[in-house]
């Protein structure tokens, strides 16, 4: 029997001889979340802003689950440095349209009094937007505000189209379509059981501000008076106090990620099976949406998954319903912390790295996750958050337990000959640098960005809260100076476009709320005349 290397190594060299290597690079793209902050450094009350546009009708610039959550949106482009100068000019437009706002360098918040300061995403008076806007309420009530405002980076990666075929072809495969889902999915499972190394290599929250804390998760530690932390911590946003479906436990929900449609019936049960514990929270109370029902999952979306398989969608179309219909066209990973030591909160080399890593995990075989997998996946992650950098560590694998470092050099020698093919034709071989780099990581914990942000905090004697301020002001200096951007007038132009699709969204509705989440969830209004991807 081969060994998976082997297979990936001889796979690779196959698609190197096939291919130009354009073809093997995928297509990239960005969704960052960065909180509005006011000047006294609070979160912002102010409503979303006009010159920003509709957050419910803009392509590429909208809001999560707070008003005062931006999410700025890239398309995929075929090269990372296009990607970064989108976002560039996205951020860069937001931060000249905030007045003496700042936009929060940090993927854990700035100063929260109380969850009642974190005010809910508002969408507009449309039906689209009103569901918007429950979901999010139902968000709250079922795990509380503190969380919904922690910000993050997804990294969106789509194979090129031109590979399926050659690729298929390689592996004796006749059905294009079936395969892709087959590889999709099993690149889904790769990057669940290699996922810890993301927040080891690239998590930037391993302290927080004392007012986000409560009772829940790891026992922190007082880093001064106004923050607390973990001394080998990564990214708590990804520990026990950050993004979680806390009930799963309870209510059995897990995505089945053996294949395609074991996925979508998985997500399917929990968005049609009601919970008891969420039925006493009340669907409408005296005429009020508190949720937009009393199931295990509202929508899909409401899984917090650090790997989604994903399809664009059409208007008011389903998640589960596009996966099925198209299958998978792209992947979202969702456990990057904004790093708040660079001004777009990700560089060239980490987009590198997780590029080389899609394609590896794509690659590579893949087999189904059994539940001692999920627990030693769920266990690895947590543990990585907590303590990643803590001397000793070990980490579950199939083999039993592994230091944190052999099992990390083990996944970094798989992506050496996925990144050689990468550099072919590009000066200064960029993914085996970012490869090198990360490798550095490994060998010296002190290079991550968890530690030197920790290094910086008490070099300078600064808490979180003065540390993160310092930086998100420094940031909102360097892209003000960017202006006026490239992008401007097109910019200046979407916002504008956008309120008016808003306004005649509004105009327009021909259904009761009531009737038109009857007829979302049945599945009758897609393609009719809405928001674009409107749950996002």
């Amino acid at each position: 029997m081969t060994r998976p290397e082997s297979d990936l190594q001889h796979l690779v060299h196959e698609l190197g001889e096939r291919l130009p290597p354009q073809v093997l690079r995928g297509r990239i793209g960005l969704e960052k979340e960065t909180l509005r902050v006011q000047a006294a450094g609070s979160i912002a009350q102010t409503p979303h802003p006009a010159a920003l546009g509709s957050a419910l009708t803009h392509p590429y610039i909208t809001t999560d689950y707070s008003e005062s959550l931006l999410e700025l949106v890239t398309p995929p482009f075929d090269d990372v440095r296009e990607t970064l100068g989108f976002l560039q000019d996205l951020q860069a437009f937001a931060a000249a349209r905030l007045g003496e706002e700042l936009l929060w360098a940090t993927s854990m918040p700035c100063v929260i009094n109380g969850e009642e300061s974190i005010p809910v995403a508002q969408y507009g008076h449309s039906n689209a937007g009103r569901m918007k806007t429950v979901y999010r309420v139902g968000l709250g009530h079922r795990y509380g505000r503190l969380m919904q405002v922690i910000a993050g980076v997804h990294f969106n990666y789509s194979p090129q189209p031109s590979l399926w075929p050659v690729l298929a072809e390689l592996q004796g495969e006749s059905d294009t379509r079936a395969y892709r889902d087959r590889r999709m999915m099993g690149m889904v499972r790769n990057l669940l059981r290699f996922g810890w190394m993301v927040p080891y290599l690239f998590g930037a929250s391993p302290a927080v501000c004392n007012s986000f804390v409560d009772e829940r998760g790891a026992r922190l530690e007082d880093f001064d008076d106004d923050s607390s932390y973990l001394p080998f911590a990564t990214s708590l946003r990804m520990g026990d106090i950050g993004y979680t479906n806390r009930k799963e436990a309870d209510t059995g929900i897990k995505a089945n990620y053996d294949s395609l449609d074991d996925y979508v019936e998985s997500l399917r049960c929990a968005i049609t099976t009601e919970s008891s514990e969420w039925a006493r929270l009340g669907v409408k109370v005296n005429g009020e949406y508190r949720q937009l029902n009393a199931n295990i999952l509202q929508i899909e979306n409401e899984y917090y998954s650090t790997v989604r398989p994903k399809q664009p969608l059409e208007r008011f179309e389903k998640p589960t319903d596009a996966l099925e219909s198209r299958g998978v066209a792209y992947v979202e990973l969702r456990s990057v912390d904004v790093n708040a030591q660079h001004p777009l909160g990700v560089d060239e080399s980490q987009l590198r790295f997780l590029e080389t890593l899609c394609l590896a995990a794509l690659l590579l075989p893949s087999a189904p996750l059994s539940a001692t997998a999920i627990a030693d996946i769920d266990a690895n992650l947590l543990e990585v958050a907590h303590r990643g950098r803590e001397p000793g560590l070990m980490l579950r694998c199939e083999r039993g337990g592994m230091p944190l470092p052999a099992l990390a050099r083990e996944i970094l020698a798989l992506m050496r000959p996925v990144a050689a093919v990468l550099d072919q034709g590009l000066p200064g071989d960029p993914y085996r640098r970012s490869l090198s780099e990360q490798w550095g990581k490994v060998e010296q914990p002190a290079l991550t960005p968890s530690a030197r942000m920790l290094e910086d905090m008490m070099a300078r004697e600064e808490g979180f809260y003065r540390y993160a301020r310092r930086l998100s002001e420094q940031h909102r200096e360097t892209f003000r100076s960017n202006c006026p951007l490239p992008r401007e007038a097109e910019l200046v132009e979407l916002a504008q476009h956008s309120l008016t699709e808003q306004a005649a969204m509004e105009a327009s509705d021909r259904y009761d709320f009531d009737s038109f989440l009857q007829r979302y969830f049945d599945g009758s209004l897609v393609g009719i005349s809405g928001a674009r991807t409107f749950i996002r």
